[in-house]
């Protein structure tokens, strides 16, 4: 296709199909599309992260083939998703596709529910990155604070530089883990067996020696045992915010999607069985001083100077992570600002407005830097608040099946064989993760994230109920308000004004 001033002009007359003008800058390659979702789903973050709960809530053979099933599932949701994506290639993502596909007089109810949901976790997510490798607590919140400045000012000030950085974070996570899980292996003085990586149960769930294989079933352990490679196989949704800023974007956006899910999900299992076949004592490794099994490995296998050069790469990749999650959650927060809602809409219109974000990931981060049980919490949180987001829009379109447009990337006739196993799946995990994962049962070792998707569902729904409904009336149609002569940050003007755009004919 033509281009014209540098923009892709077939992608800019389809985002003025959708209503909106093309604001930023569309630079970004199939691949830098895909680096952005690998980077936010690194294998590197969110294995090391959650490698302690996964050898003591299953142990290694939970760890091993719990992957396996959860890469099986997140790729069926990514798929689903993909295909949306491709149909209605805008930052909102999910946000704007529930809009999309629901009938017009449920479409705004849809898209502030999904929209809520993934404002609540895109922040939660942001607040559990980087935050595991410092014992001292005051250090690790000073440390913290200080890689979310950094983050923030990176995104503000350098978002020329984004696309270069995303380069290098592609190769980073690439060649980082290859070299990590090769350096290990060939350093380790013993490996452990095959019987013990693939086929050891290890239930240590129990605070006073009696787990839940125990007090339940050993599988109610591997059930919540698979949190580690759910919560790492997220946020894979970042291509989607990115396609206003992407070329051929109905494609480019969708194979994003595929791609960092399958080659994440290939990565991280040989992460995982390098780590695991490294192990050189259990309980050591389980009891590290360090607090981080991980590290005891490096330390175990490689030696201290190993080890710091070996860190070094997980907390770059770390880094990289925070980044662009901040990136992800800037595009999607810049999304729903433009349709008026959020409340002052003309503050977080720019996209470079990111501190609040950033401040009130600080603040729901401080529970987890001080527990373990807080940040498997935190974890369990993101994790549910995210996929029910994705969740949302693919149901809708099972719902609405024949109200769905496709785009260039379908799966034809598995289409909603697809979509609906990727419901079902996502409905499980946000059953499961909200079970306790300690037992007994107490004020600290309860999990917290059923409170905390309660208030996320209570504040939905009541702000819908009380305000929001009166005020807020779906994606609005840019192009269309601005010829009206209305201002496009204040949905209840639209309202006023009659909002022809939001007639049936027009979703």
């Amino acid at each position: 296709m033509a281009e014209a001033g540098g923009v892709h002009t077939g992608d800019e007359a389809e985002l003025a199909r959708m209503g909106y003008k093309q604001e930023l800058k569309r630079d970004l390659t199939l691949v830098q599309n895909f680096g952005v979702s690998f980077s936010i789903i690194s294998v590197i973050t969110g294995i090391p992260s959650l490698f302690y709960f996964g050898l003591t809530t299953g142990g290694p053979a939970v760890m091993v083939w719990g992957w396996v099933v959860v890469a099986f599932f997140t790729m069926l949701v990514g798929l689903a998703m993909a295909e949306i994506c491709s149909a209605h290639p805008t930052s909102g993502g999910p946000y704007f596709w529930a809009a999309m596909i629901a009938k017009p007089q449920g479409a705004a109810f849809a898209s502030w529910v999904t929209g809520c949901f993934a404002c609540a976790n895109f922040i939660s997510t942001a607040s559990t990155i980087g935050t595991n490798y410092q014992p001292s607590s005051g250090k690790t919140i000073g440390i913290y604070a200080a890689v979310l400045f950094a983050q923030g000012m990176i995104n503000t000030f350098g978002v020329r530089i984004l696309k270069y950085l995303n380069n290098v974070s592609v190769w980073w996570h690439a060649l980082g883990t290859t070299s990590l899980v090769i350096a290990i292996l060939a350093a380790a003085p013993k490996h452990q067996s095959g019987k013990f990586v693939f086929r050891t149960f290890i239930d240590g769930t129990g605070v006073d020696g009696v787990g839940w294989s125990e007090r339940a079933s050993p599988a109610y352990v591997a059930v919540i045992g698979i949190l580690m490679a759910q919560y790492t196989l997220t946020g894979f949704d970042a291509s989607a915010h990115m396609t206003e800023e992407t070329h051929n974007a109905a494609m480019a956006g969708s194979i994003g999607i595929v791609m960092s899910i399958g080659v994440s999900a290939i990565l991280g299992w040989f992460l995982i069985l390098g780590l695991l076949f490294s192990i050189q004592d259990y309980e050591n490794t389980v009891g590290s001083s360090t607090g981080q099994p991980v590290t005891q490995i490096f330390l175990d296998t490689v030696g201290q100077n190993g080890a710091i050069v070996l860190m070094v790469i997980i907390i770059g990749a770390m880094f990289f992570c925070g980044t662009f999650s901040v990136t992800s959650n800037s595009r999607m927060m810049y999304a729903f600002s433009r349709d008026g809602a959020i409340p002052g809409s003309s503050f977080f219109h720019k996209v470079d407005r990111l501190w609040l974000a950033c401040t009130l990931s600080f603040l729901l981060a401080l529970p987890s830097l001080r527990s373990t049980v807080a940040f498997s919490a935190a974890t369990s949180i993101a994790t549910i608040g995210l996929y029910i987001s994705y969740g949302i829009p693919i149901a809708l379109r099972v719902v609405y099946a024949d109200r769905f447009v496709r785009g260039p990337f379908h799966l034809g006739r598995l289409s909603l064989v697809i979509a609906g196993a990727a419901v079902l799946w996502i409905a499980f995990i946000a059953v499961v993760f909200c079970l306790p994962e300690l037992n007994p049962v107490n004020s600290q070792t309860l999990n917290y994230a059923p409170v905390a998707v309660a208030i996320v569902v209570a504040y939905s729904l009541g702000f819908w109920f009380v305000s929001a409904r009166k005020w807020f009336a779906g994606p609005v149609k840019q192009i269309i308000q601005e010829e009206m002569g209305v201002d496009i940050t204040d949905p209840a003007a639209a309202i006023d004004a009659g909002k022809p755009e939001f007639s049936e004919k027009n979703f």
